[in-house]
């Protein structure tokens, strides 16, 4: 090999490590900026009260977040209630029986765009069927577009998952004389059970945080509410109003509810890790 034309290669190579680690060096360096800022602020703000009592009047003191996390805790267990069986049993359907099928290709069509779909977007169609027609806000409305938004990740993670259990182990079940629905319950599924829950966890981490469909469907709550059926506080859209205030109690409580989102989602990642690393189809 010429001599010149491997230095140029050293020379490229190093140039090319040199700006792919000054990249991720100024990624990591933005990122721990904000975690720092985010948790200097969150924890200083954290007290008992936040707990235990509801979201304060303006210009008031005191007060916390008690109302705002129930009712994001049951707008997000609703939506996962639903968008698992759903997400879980379309999956296996795109998977085990849509091979060659023109619906399972139209399905997968159509979730590939609800994926790369604005959540804001979402969120006004759900509010055009599920709130301007009944004429009012609701946690029910609230749960259902973030289950839109939850269902197509849980259907496409399912899908892949059991795409990667080896033919051989539907075989051996098909040969032992069981149905394609028992091989694809009991067989498959549970062969790949770890990969499908790492994308119902990551279903459950993108849907905590949002608030663009939450303004248009649940709206918010001042009171401590347990009723679906009416406005309900929620956690991300109360961020969002507390932090644009001018009242610096509300700014306090805004830093407490986006610190506990962020522990939420980022508990909620480790999991999904973890099961990942542990993922072994046998």
């Amino acid at each position: 090999m010429d001599l010149a034309i491997y230095r140029r290669r050293q020379l490229a190579n190093f140039w090319g490590l040199l700006t792919s680690m000054l990249a991720m060096a100024i990624g990591l360096a933005v990122l721990f900026w904000i975690l720092f800022v985010l948790f200097s602020n969150g924890f200083a703000s954290l007290d008992w009260n936040m707990f235990t009592k509801d979201t304060p009047a303006p210009g008031t003191e005191g007060g916390g977040l008690r109302n705002a996390i129930v009712g994001s805790l049951m707008i997000v267990g609703l939506t996962v209630l639903v968008a698992t069986p759903v997400g879980i049993l379309a999956g296996i359907y795109m998977a085990e029986y849509g091979d060659r099928s023109a619906t399972a290709n139209v399905t997968r069509f159509v979730t590939d765009i609800m994926l790369s779909a604005p959540s804001i977007v979402i969120g006004l169609f759900v509010y055009a069927i599920a709130v301007a027609s009944v004429g009012s806000f609701s946690g029910y409305a609230g749960s259902l577009a973030l289950t839109l938004i939850a269902i197509p990740v849980v259907m496409r993670t399912t899908e892949n998952m059991l795409r990667l259990v080896p033919g051989t182990l539907r075989e051996a079940a098909f040969a032992l004389g069981a149905p394609r629905w028992k091989v694809s319950l009991s067989v498959t599924l549970r062969a790949a059970k770890n990969g499908v829950i790492t994308g119902l966890l990551l279903a459950v981490a993108r849907i905590s945080g949002e608030t663009a469909p939450l303004l248009f469907t649940a709206l918010n709550n001042q009171f401590f509410n347990s009723d679906m059926s009416s406005p309900m506080a929620n956690l991300p859209v109360v961020i969002f109003q507390f932090a644009m205030s001018p009242y610096d109690n509300w700014i306090r409580l805004a830093w407490g509810g986006a610190l506990l989102v962020t522990m939420a989602v980022l508990v909620l990642n480790i999991m999904a890790r973890i099961f990942f690393r542990s993922k072994q189809i046998t």
